[in-house]
C-alpha cells in the first residue's frame, strides 16, 4: 500500500513538469489561499528535479532521430467511457508501447534517473484509483496527457491545477480551436517526443495511445500520423454522467491550486461533453477508411476477448495471434473485479436529456 492518500498529497503532479512549462503553465493565474503551501512545495521540488534537465536531453539525443516503424492506435471517448480496460486488455500485446504511471508525473527522468524516482513513487503512491478501484503501479499503462502537461505548457490538463479556467484551456488546447500555429507546432514536437520515449522504454514498436483528450484532435493526429488506427468507444450517457461528476470531483482534490464548487464543475463537464462529442463527430470524416472502428463499451465488456479479436481484424492490426494467450489470461484475472455500480436519479436524468440528447440518440442507448 502506498505511503500517502490520493486526496492528501501535499504536492501535485507539476512536480515533474520542467522548469520552462512550470512557470508558463502558472504565470499569471491565481492560486487560491489553502493552496499556497501545496503551490510552493510543489514549485521547489519542481526546480530542483529540473536541474536534472540537461542529462536527460543528453540521453534523448541518441534516439531523437530514429523514425517510427508504425503509426500509432489511439483509443478514444469521453472519460469514463471504458478506455482505460481498453487500454490495459491491448496492452498485454508486447508489440505495442505505451505512457506509464510513472512517466505521467516525470515524463523528464524516463531515460535518466528513472529506477531510483520510480522506487520513491511507486513507495508513496496509492495502490488503487479513488474513482474506481482500478490498479494503480508504475509501470501500468497510463494516458499520457498528463506527462504532456509536464513537458509543454499547452494541454488541456492545466485545467486540474486551475479548474476555474477550465473552458479556456477547452478551446485552446482539448479542441485546438484557439491554439495558435505555433502552440500546435509545439504540441506535435513534445508529443513526438513523448512517443519516442515511451516506445524506447517499454520495447514497443507500434505506440498504443488512450488518451480522452485526443478525441477532439483528429485532425491534428492526423497530420501527424496519416495512417494511424482509432478506437472510439462509446458509452451509456446516464452512466458517463455519473462516472465523470465522481471521478473529477475525486481526482482533482489533490491537484487544484483554486477553489470551484461542485456545481461550477458539473457544469463544465457537462459542456465539455457536448463540445467534445461533436468536434469528433465534425473530424472523424477526415479518418481514412478502415483506419476507425467504433464501438460501444457495454459490448466489449460483455465479450472482451471476442471483441479484441474483432477490432485486431477490423483495423488489421498485427499481434493478436501472438498476445491472445496473455490477453486471456488478464481478461481472466479481471472476472473478479467490482466496479462502481450507478443508480440514475431523476435530476441526472434530466441532466443527460437535456444537455447530452445527441448521444443517446445517435447511439441508441435509453433507460
Amino acid at each position: 500500500m502506498g505511503l500517502l492518500e490520493f486526496d492528501k498529497l501535499p504536492i501535485n503532479t507539476l512536480v515533474g513538469a520542467n522548469w520552462k512549462t512550470f512557470k508558463a503553465v502558472t504565470a499569471g493565474r491565481v492560486v487560491d489561499d489553502g493552496y499556497k503551501n501545496k503551490y510552493y512545495l510543489t514549485k521547489a521540488v519542481c526546480r530542483i528535479l529540473s536541474n536534472l534537465q540537461p542529462l536527460e536531453n543528453a540521453r534523448y539525443k541518441k534516439i531523437a532521430d530514429k523514425p517510427l516503424e508504425m503509426d500509432p492506435l489511439f483509443i478514444l471517448g469521453h472519460w469514463r467511457s471504458g478506455t482505460t480496460f481498453v487500454h490495459n486488455v491491448f496492452s498485454c500485446d508486447s508489440h505495442f508501447g505505451y505512457n506509464t504511471t510513472y512517466q505521467t508525473v516525470f515524463p523528464n527522468l524516463m531515460m535518466w534517473g528513472q529506477p531510483f524516482f520510480k522506487k520513491n513513487m511507486a513507495f508513496l503512491m496509492p495502490d488503487k484509483r479513488p474513482t474506481d478501484n482500478m490498479e494503480l503501479k508504475v509501470d501500468l499503462p497510463q494516458e499520457e496527457e498528463f506527462a504532456l502537461a509536464n513537458m509543454m505548457p499547452y494541454t488541456y490538463y492545466n485545467f486540474w491545477f486551475y479548474p476555474k479556467d477550465m473552458m479556456e484551456y477547452c478551446d485552446k488546447y482539448l479542441l485546438f480551436d484557439d491554439i495558435s500555429a505555433e502552440e500546435l507546432q509545439v504540441f506535435k514536437d513534445t508529443f513526438l517526443k513523448l512517443i519516442k520515449i515511451s516506445l524506447h522504454n517499454t520495447n514497443g514498436t507500434q505506440f498504443l495511445s488512450k488518451n480522452p483528450p485526443h478525441t477532439g484532435r483528429v485532425k491534428a493526429l492526423l497530420e501527424m500520423f496519416p495512417n494511424a488506427k482509432f478506437i472510439y468507444l462509446k458509452r451509456n450517457p446516464y452512466t458517463v454522467f455519473e462516472s465523470t461528476r465522481s471521478f473529477f470531483t475525486n481526482t482533482i482534490q489533490p491537484l487544484k491550486l483554486q477553489n470551484i464548487t461542485p456545481e461550477q464543475m458539473e457544469e463544465n463537464f457537462v459542456e465539455v461533453y457536448r463540445r467534445l462529442f461533436y468536434k469528433f463527430e465534425e473530424q472523424k470524416s477526415l479518418i481514412p477508411e478502415g483506419n476507425l472502428i467504433e464501438v460501444k463499451f457495454e459490448d466489449f465488456e460483455q465479450n472482451a476477448f471476442d471483441m479484441t479479436q474483432h477490432i485486431y481484424q477490423s483495423l488489421t492490426l498485427p499481434g493478436f495471434e501472438e498476445s491472445k494467450d496473455q490477453i486471456e489470461s488478464y481478461l481472466g484475472k479481471k472476472k473478479g473485479y467490482k466496479k462502481n455500480k450507478y443508480q440514475y436519479d431523476a435530476r441526472t436524468v434530466e441532466m443527460v436529456e437535456k444537455n447530452w440528447g445527441m448521444a443517446l440518440e445517435q447511439w441508441g442507448y435509453s433507460l
